[in-house]
């Protein structure tokens, strides 16, 4: 059996915690993967390096792939996310956000099954933003056909490995007409000259917020350009419990990172108390996409063990108290690695 090196960036806050109990659940299940841990945000910070040191760019290339605990980002000022720094240097264009219900994990909606796809290199998160004259900024939204036609194809070929029946294309091209115009485009080209067997639906993203709150069930594969994507993947975190239970990659054609989406939670830093589940559902993604791209069926059997047992653990009520159990981080790990 052959085993793959993987970067571990335990991030800030709960990082560490949520990344020790997912590497302890990992290295139970028999997950082919050696760890070669580096730092990044304010844990590298604090060990005077770089906010995004270049060693760890550098083993992530070496790798190939990367699971991250959370990284903080400060509001209004200070440094730039670590998220956008590590999609940027490392072209992962494609954020990736599974969400589905879970099994004891009671919430409004039942059969919630869909995948959020996000451009994750241009848009408002260009960072192109500078201070006019005094009292006024200015943000601008960047959009290239290469990036909105790479996506797009991405996200089709993603929906038709996976058995994906429709592709909804989230935009406001009413009022940007300019750069979700061409978002559009884009995606009606790669629909019609690529995939025409997958169903092809655009919705302005008002009202695509409305009914994915009336009936999340009527989608199946969402694409968004990045802002829009960034919002709508929470909110649909929320119709299964939150971003405590959904995991997310961000995805090259090379290269590929895995996270917990949530923040690092420095207010329960160091309790004990915080919910491993995310990371560990990004760690089976990580191992899924080791099993397609390397073609190593034992990665995936680690990925099947893995999510079977959190699937059990949670439907026999063994939860952290933020899904309504009484957990802390290692119990959670320890129910885990008693169901494998």
């Amino acid at each position: 059996m052959s085993v793959h090196q993987a970067v571990l960036i335990p991030g800030d806050g709960i990082g560490p915690e949520v990344t020790a109990a997912a590497k302890r659940v990992l290295i139970a299940a028999e997950a082919p993967v050696a760890w070669m841990e580096r730092q990044a945000g304010i844990a590298a910070l604090e060990r005077g390096r770089d906010l995004m040191p270049e060693e760890t760019i550098e083993e992530i290339r070496r790798c190939g792939v990367a699971l991250k605990g959370p990284c903080t980002t400060p509001v209004g000022g200070g440094f730039t996310s670590v998220n956008v720094q590590l999609r940027k240097k490392l072209n992962l264009y494609a954020a990736v956000r599974p969400v589905r219900n879970l099994r004891g994990v009671p919430t409004r909606f039942d059969g919630v099954d869909l995948v959020i796809i996000r451009e994750n290199t241009e848009g408002l998160y260009s960072g192109v933003e500078n201070q006019v004259t005094d009292g006024v900024v200015m943000s601008m939204k960047v959009a290239t056909e290469v990036a909105c036609t790479r996506i797009a194809r991405w996200a089709f070929r993603y929906a038709n490995r996976r058995g994906r029946r429709k592709v909804t294309v989230f935009h406001k091209a009413n009022i940007m007409k300019v750069t979700d115009g061409l978002f559009l485009r884009c995606s009606r080209m790669i629909h019609e000259q690529e995939y025409p067997n997958i169903e092809y639906q655009e919705m302005i993203i008002d009202a695509g917020c409305m009914k994915l709150v009336q009936d999340p069930t009527q989608f199946d594969l969402l694409l968004l350009e990045n802002l829009y994507g960034d919002v709508v993947s929470d909110l649909c975190a929320g119709l299964v419990g939150g971003l405590g239970v959904v995991p997310g990659a961000n995805i090259g054609d090379e290269l590929a990172v895995f996270e917990a989406v949530h923040g690092s939670a420095p207010d329960i830093a160091g309790k004990g108390v915080a919910n491993p589940l995310a990371l560990l559902m990004s760690a089976v993604m990580m191992l899924n996409h080791l099993a397609d791209t390397c073609k190593d069926e034992s990665c995936r059997a680690a990925a099947e063990r893995i999510k079977s047992a959190y699937d059990r653990a949670l439907a026999d009520g063994r939860k952290t108290r933020d899904l309504g159990g009484d957990l802390g981080t290692e119990a959670f790990a320890d129910a885990l690695i008693e169901r494998l």
